[in-house]
């Protein structure tokens, strides 16, 4: 297959394809093209110099395409090696993030952040803020399960009318928590209810 005639638009449902040249658009004119009848040449520009870079354009578009064919054959051998070598791009991913943190970890800002870290948690007010936060944690939890223990209590209290009072409700009533729990939205309803 000749490169010079495979279609090599990235964008082209025939990429890699051969293309056929008897084809060619290069007769048409092209929109806002130099020399245009419809475009007039710019000013200072002669018509044998917009033909000189005209052919030039056509070299340089010619030596793009060259170029793409090439890099488009060599990224195909690269892919064939990988293969080959039984290298993916999940491992690729692996190998550039482990040489990412390595670069990372051996930088100065990396070193110069972890020395003062360093220096942080050797210091008096570090150790100091810590045996406070300590102190605090175990404060707390010894209160919530204080908490915990109170309210296991009460349901223990209530649990122990039976099941034939609780259902009838007058036993519950008696109880002091549902007097309390009533006395509040009592309260609450007396608040809320708009005086007339």
């Amino acid at each position: 297959m000749d490169p010079a005639s495979q279609d090599i638009n990235l964008n082209s449902p025939n990429k890699g394809l051969v293309v056929d040249q008897s084809d060619s658009l290069s007769d048409v004119p092209v929109e806002g093209a130099v020399g245009n009848s419809a475009n007039p040449l710019p000013p200072g520009l002669t018509e044998e110099e917009a033909e000189e870079l005209r052919t030039e354009l056509t070299k340089v578009e010619e030596e793009i395409n060259t170029l793409r064919q090439v890099l488009s054959a060599k990224e195909r051998h690269a892919t064939d090696l990988k293969r080959k070598l039984g290298l993916s791009p999940l491992n690729e991913l692996r190998q550039n993030l482990t040489k990412s943190w390595q670069d990372v970890q051996t930088s100065n800002a990396y070193l110069s952040a972890s020395a003062t870290l360093d220096d942080i948690t050797h210091s008096e007010a570090y150790k100091k803020t810590q045996e406070t936060l300590s102190q605090a944690g175990q404060k707390t939890s010894a209160a919530l399960t204080t908490v915990g223990t109170a309210i296991t209590r009460r349901l223990g209290d209530m649990s122990n009318y039976s099941i034939r009072h609780s259902i009838s409700m007058p036993a519950m009533r008696n109880s002091a928590t549902f007097k309390s729990f009533e006395d509040k939205m009592g309260n609450l309803k007396i608040d809320v209810t708009p005086q007339v």
